[in-house]
C-alpha cells in the first residue's frame, strides 16, 4: 500500500467557514495528502450563504500551496457514504470539546458499523478557535457584532454585505 494517496474527508456545513474550520484544515493536511472538504447541502435547511458562495469563500482563502491538495464538493446523503464516493479512507473531525467528543464518538461508531473502509480521525481545537462555532458567528453577525475575531477577512467582508 505503500504510494498510494490518503485522501480525508472534512464534511460540514461551513456555514461560514470560520478560523476554527480553517485551524482543522491545516492540522488535517499534516495527515492527509488531499482533503475534500464536503458542504453539507440539504434542501429544507436554507443557509446564511449559498453552497457556491461557501465553495468560493474557501477556495479563496486556501493558501496557493494547498489548492492542489483541497477540493470542495456538496453532498446531501450519509457523510460515510460520501466520503466512500470520494475515494476517502479518513473522515477529518474537529473536537472543541467534551461535548463534541461525545457526539462525535456515536457517529463515529454508526459511520463505521457502516462502513469498515472509511476510519474517523479526531482533530483537537487549538485554544484560540476552541469557543468558535458557525452558528455564534451567525448570531453575532445578526445582531451587528464584530466577527472578525472568529472568521478570515474574506468571510467577515461577505456576511458584511449579507447584513447590509
Amino acid at each position: 500500500m505503500t504510494g498510494m494517496k490518503k485522501r480525508a474527508y472534512y464534511p460540514g456545513s461551513f456555514d461560514p467557514f470560520t478560523n476554527g474550520h480553517l485551524d482543522i484544515l491545516l492540522q488535517g493536511m499534516a495527515i492527509a495528502d488531499e482533503i475534500v472538504i464536503a458542504i453539507g447541502v440539504h434542501s429544507s435547511k436554507m443557509g446564511l450563504f449559498t453552497f457556491d458562495e461557501r465553495k468560493a469563500l474557501i477556495e479563496e482563502l486556501l493558501p496557493q500551496a494547498l489548492r492542489a491538495r483541497v477540493s470542495v464538493e456538496s453532498f446531501n446523503n450519509l457523510v460515510v457514504d460520501a466520503a466512500k464516493a470520494a475515494q476517502c479512507t479518513l473522515l477529518l473531525r474537529g473536537l472543541r470539546d467534551g461535548t463534541d467528543l461525545d457526539y462525535e464518538m456515536q457517529m463515529a461508531g454508526m459511520n463505521g458499523a457502516m462502513s469498515d473502509e472509511v476510519q474517523t480521525v479526531f482533530l483537537p481545537s487549538s485554544p484560540e478557535s476552541r469557543p468558535i462555532t458557525a452558528t455564534l458567528v451567525r448570531q453575532i453577525a445578526g445582531m451587528g457584532g464584530d466577527v472578525s475575531p472568529f472568521v478570515p477577512q474574506s468571510v467577515v467582508d461577505a456576511i458584511a454585505k449579507k447584513f447590509n
